[in-house]
């Protein structure tokens, strides 16, 4: 019996590896993958929002030769941990990673794990990557072969133009440069990638590109500026007093000693040329985008390769009178995210709430590659195949430990650390000025949405099981 079981368990093991190799094999008629990874880009896309200014051309028609979904949200507001999210098709309450520290691969519980490049490297793709894909300006071998010009925050030749902010970070500037846009890093990744795409390669690639901005320092070549005149700027809607029905745990969570207080937005007259500056770095970035999309459809790839453009997380200007990220309110954790099949359906609309974790399964399996079962993303395959199909799942973002969010296609649901909760109708109430936290109108509601939590963090334990 046992020698019958040992010869079993050695065919399964040759089976499973000629499938393998058969997969790799088979790979090269299967299509290529094109990541778009834009640094704190909100939902203030043009097609998006059409009343925010933005002026993303290239980004606009990317939607239009694809689905764009309006509800996708991040697994965590702030860099490091939803990237490792993204990447490692895992919830932060999963990887244990909750902010900008560790690194993944420096980090005993994900070390080991197969990044999203890896798995398609694994299976015959020639991966590579420009940019920021991980957080900051790290470089993971083991996903990527070859990797072109890294990120760049700040650049020699950026001057320090807002001299009186109380920030003691040089990272809270912003404002226009006088430098050739040639010479800021964006562009260098960007022109990268469209070399890239001259070469005709022997197997299928996975080409992942981070672009930095509209990241802080909020910089950008002068025209930018000059295109959007100071007076014609609108400041988002704000309501003042917008924190009166606010936990403490909220507040507590949201604290940051980086960017300036909103106060000193305000009393200083920085308000409007903040967002001012923040449009210009989106607009720079689409047009980086655009030099991109030019390049692949000038190219032999452009009918077999998938297109999938996101953002990390969003971003506060303002907004219950707060700067930058690292909420769990819907400008932190709504971002942009179109995927585009060369066959597929042009120009959806999809409002069902999706994850960014979700690209993993998704793109795994448009490319024919063999599932991952050890992953807490789910595929959208679905969505992307017929928009407005049934869909049960939520969508969890996740700062700091035990501070969850769940958004589904009408509410919004957050759960601190220390018990508190807060509660939003997207329905009536879009900008999340209204905490129903207390209303007895959902009370059954905010059960529903409770028990969602619950059952996808208690599902990410049991996944656990697998590292």
């Amino acid at each position: 019996m046992s020698r019958h079981y040992t010869f079993l368990k050695l065919l399964g093991v040759i089976v499973i590896s000629y499938i393998c190799i058969g997969s790799a094999k088979c790979i090269a008629k299967q299509y290529n993958v094109l990541l778009i990874a834009i640094d704190d880009l909100n939902d203030w896309v043009g097609c998006m929002e059409p009343d925010s200014q933005a002026v993303t051309p290239n980004i606009d028609r990317l939607s239009k030769r694809g689905v764009l979904f309006t509800n996708a949200h991040c697994q965590a507001p702030i860099c490091n941990p939803s990237r490792t999210s993204l990447m490692l098709g895992l919830r932060p309450s999963s990887t244990g990673i909750y902010i900008n520290k560790p690194w993944f691969r420096s980090f005993d519980k994900t070390k080991n794990r197969v990044t999203m490049a890896q798995h398609f490297k694994n299976f015959g793709y020639r991966t590579m990557a420009a940019g920021k894909i991980f957080h900051a300006s790290k470089i993971d071998s083991l996903s990527f072969e070859d990797y072109g010009p890294r990120p760049g925050q700040i650049s020699d030749q950026d001057k320090r133009i807002q001299k009186d902010s109380p920030s003691k970070s040089r990272l809270w500037d912003f404002g226009p440069q006088d430098y050739d846009e040639e010479e800021y890093s964006d562009f260098r990744v960007a022109s990268w990638c469209v070399e890239q795409l001259k070469i005709e390669k022997k197997e299928p690639f996975f080409m992942a590109v981070g672009f930095y901005r509209p990241h802080v320092p909020m910089f950008a070549p002068r025209s930018y500026f000059e295109s959007r005149p100071l007076d014609k700027v609108r400041l988002p809607k704000v309501k003042l007093d917008d924190r009166g029905d606010l936990p403490q745990a909220a507040i507590d969570l949201v604290y940051n000693t980086l960017p300036p207080s909103h106060d000193w937005f305000l009393k200083s007259d920085k308000w409007q040329k903040a967002v001012q500056s923040y449009h210009a770095c989106v607009t720079y970035t689409d047009r980086q985008v655009g030099r991109v999309l030019d390049a692949l459809d000038r190219s032999i790839y452009s009918d077999n390769t998938i297109i999938v453009l996101f953002s990390d997380h969003g971003f506060h200007l303002g907004e219950k009178q707060m700067w930058a990220k690292r909420s769990l309110w819907e400008r932190s954790t709504r971002v942009p995210l179109i995927i585009s099949l060369p066959d597929g359906i042009k120009g959806g609309l999809c409002s069902k709430p999706v994850e960014l974790l979700s690209i993993y399964p998704t793109i795994s399996e448009l490319c024919g590659l063999p599932g991952r079962a050890d992953l807490d993303g789910v595929s959208i395959k679905a969505l992307i195949n017929a928009p407005s199909s049934e869909w049960s799942h939520p969508a969890i973002t996740t700062f700091k430990e035990s501070n969850h969010s769940v958004r589904t296609e009408k509410y919004r649901y957050i759960s601190y650390a220390d018990g508190s909760i807060e509660f939003y109708d997207h329905t009536k109430d879009p900008n999340e000025w209204v905490n129903l936290s207390s209303d007895d109108r959902y009370r059954l509601m905010i059960k529903k949405h409770a028990n969602m939590l619950n059952r996808n963090i208690n599902l990410n334990d049991h996944n656990n099981s697998h590292d």
